[in-house]
């Protein structure tokens, strides 16, 4: 950024007013940046040219490529928000969290607006009138979920534009019974519009509601003695049931829920959507993201949830998340018929687990299919073990890391890694001994190490063939301390420093700077990611179990019992401040008067 550029900066953000807005950082070429949303736009955008600012290398790149500053003011967080979304997909901006364009998927369009509707596969949103179900991600289940409705209901396959556009006589899904030929008039409006309340039903994973409906069809075609069409119906009934044993899952409190996971490894991230409708999982939606570098989990998730989940159609009214993204009201306010729910215990966190699964074993497929077209060039763990002068092969790794929140809640990560992947059966996390309040991250260090040795010579389990640990020279230090005291000074050591990805090995004074595209490189900073991702998740649960605790029992009149009824009923902390005193009340041992106490308590 030029002096002149600046001077410019400065008189802009000097007008610009405390007020929620959107802000276009903008190149040489007018190119735009980045875009990035703020409550207070004047105090957001003049934190860039702070000079304390803390920066990584993202940041410092975007600050050398600044030449100019737009600003787009807007009445409340929420719409900046959503203005946020749509300008990064009208920009593209080379600095932005995205998730990779979706226009190619297919959608399953229902025409409402016309008098008989059909149920088209569409890859663009421009039918009026229509209802649109997907995208669909897998093309498999796209035809899956089209055979089935054919199999199902009659619904016409023709292009006609009926009742005014009709051919003379049926066609062969009349003959075939696919069709009761609406075109020629067999086949009234109600009659037919009713079958398709049941086809969007089905869609919507209504499925109890479609079979109640198949049932009264067919006791009415009986009724009338046409024994011939109640025996359609009730093969579909048939054919129906039988498509949803294998799906079954646990049902979420009598109604329908949609299930939301996260994984990340590194640069890769992917957020999930598992959609449960009445005990049943339909669905499982996703959207990889690319471009990430520096921004944390909660922006990411806040990404995924303004530009693909709000703006998804047939949403449940319970959302169940694994953890509050950023800027979580500003969120809800976006989708405010909808309970926003981050559970700790019970059906909603088992289903938060199972989109998180889910999650965790879409990208692991993709950054394995990523990692065998590494090693069709060169096998990773042989280049580590080159390029740091191992004696051995790394064969068998492990990486720790340590996490904290303000010198509490410290915990300590250990991934294992094995022929250059994952063993999830070896991971490790500990509770910091320490004393509560003083952060000290060698003293951490070298209490991990020291205890995961201990624990593997006494069990008679092998060690691994190199130890890496996250940080710089004073962690390499705390951990070769530990080790020495144990007489295993001999197993290899290094360390990975996060921002310049330096790594450093006992007895030489220079950092070893590995090449950036270097496959041994790249497989250490997966293990580092990998267990700075374990340590967060561990660390963040021990905050929100604490901070949950301490903040509803201070409240007069919340003991344990209460809490406890409040956290099942609510699922979270943020449950509790989204929940409305008539919810708080309804439950046993609480009434009106409480809950407004409660509610008042904990939105301070």
């Amino acid at each position: 950024m030029t002096g002149r550029d600046l001077e410019h900066i400065e008189r802009t953000i000097a007008s610009l007013p405390d007020k929620p807005g959107v802000y276009l950082w903008k190149g040489a070429g007018d190119e735009v940046l980045y875009v990035g949303k703020a409550k207070r736009l004047r105090q957001r955008v003049r934190s860039y040219l702070a000079a304390n600012a803390s920066r990584g290398p993202k940041g410092r790149m975007l600050l050398e490529r600044i030449r100019g500053l737009e600003t787009i003011v807007v009445p409340t967080e929420s719409q900046a928000l959503l203005l946020e979304n749509n300008l990064i997909k009208e920009h593209r901006p080379r600095f932005n969290v995205m998730w990779r364009d979706d226009k190619s998927y297919p959608r399953i369009a229902v025409t409402l607006g016309e008098p008989f509707p059909r149920v088209l596969v569409v890859r663009r949103l421009d039918i009026p009138g229509a209802r649109f179900f997907g995208p669909y991600t897998d093309v498999g289940v796209l035809r899956r979920t089209l055979r089935i409705i054919r199999r199902i209901f009659t619904v016409r396959s023709c292009h006609y534009a009926l009742p005014g556009d009709a051919p003379d006589r049926p066609c062969l899904d009349y003959h075939i019974n696919r069709c009761l030929a609406p075109c020629v008039g067999y086949q009234g409006v109600d009659d037919y519009r009713g079958m398709m309340d049941d086809v969007i039903a089905f869609l919507e994973g209504k499925t109890v509601e479609v079979r109640s409906s198949l049932r009264r069809r067919m006791e009415a075609a009986s009724g009338r003695l046409d024994f011939e069409r109640a025996a359609e119906i009730r093969d579909a009934l048939s054919w129906l049931e039988q498509l949803e044993q294998p799906q079954a899952v646990e049902a979420v409190g009598g109604s329908d829920a949609d299930a939301i996971g996260f994984a990340r490894d590194g640069d890769d991230a992917v957020g999930v959507i598992v959609r449960v409708r009445q005990g049943s999982v339909v669905a499982r939606e996703q959207r990889f993201f690319e471009n990430l570098s520096e921004a944390p989990d909660e922006e990411i998730l806040r990404v995924f949830l303004v530009g693909y989940y709000v703006r998804a159609e047939a949403r449940a009214r319970r959302v169940v998340l694994p953890f509050p993204p950023a800027d979580f009201e500003a969120v809800t306010e976006l989708a405010p018929e909808q309970k926003w729910l981050v559970p700790q215990r019970g059906v909603n966190q088992r289903l938060v687990a199972l989109a998180d699964q889910n999650a965790r074993h879409l990208l692991e497929s993709f950054k394995i299919e990523a990692l065998e077209t590494e090693e069709r060039v060169e096998d990773p763990v042989y280049a580590l073990g080159r390029d740091l002068g191992l004696t051995v092969v790394p064969r068998s790794f492990v990486c720790i890391d340590i996490s904290t929140n303000q010198g509490r809640d410290t915990v300590g990560s250990l991934v294992w890694f094995e022929g250059g992947r994952p063993k999830k059966g070896e991971y490790r996390r500990y509770k910091i001994r320490g004393e509560e309040g003083q952060q000290d991250d060698f003293a951490a260090m070298n209490e991990v190490v020291s205890r995961f040795a201990t624990r593997r010579m006494e069990e008679g389990k092998p060690l691994p063939d190199l130890i890496v640990v996250d940080g710089g020279k004073g962690q390499l230090g705390a951990a070769h301390q530990a080790l020495t005291e144990l007489g295993l000074g001999d197993i290899p050591l290094a360390s990975l420093a996060k921002r310049e990805a330096e790594t450093f090995l006992v007895g030489r004074g220079e950092s070893l700077r590995l090449a950036q595209r270097a496959p041994s490189l790249r497989l250490l900073q997966r293990a580092r990611d990998e267990a700075h991702r374990f340590a967060i998740t561990y660390s963040r649960k021990r905050r929100t179990q604490r901070t949950v605790t301490s903040e509803l029992l201070n409240i007069p009149g919340v003991g344990e019992q209460r809490r406890r009824r409040l956290l099942e009923a609510f699922g979270s902390l943020p449950g509790v401040r989204l929940a409305t005193p008539e919810e708080i009340a309804a439950l046993p041992g609480f009434s009106l008067k409480l809950a407004d106490r409660i509610l008042s308590s904990v939105k301070q």
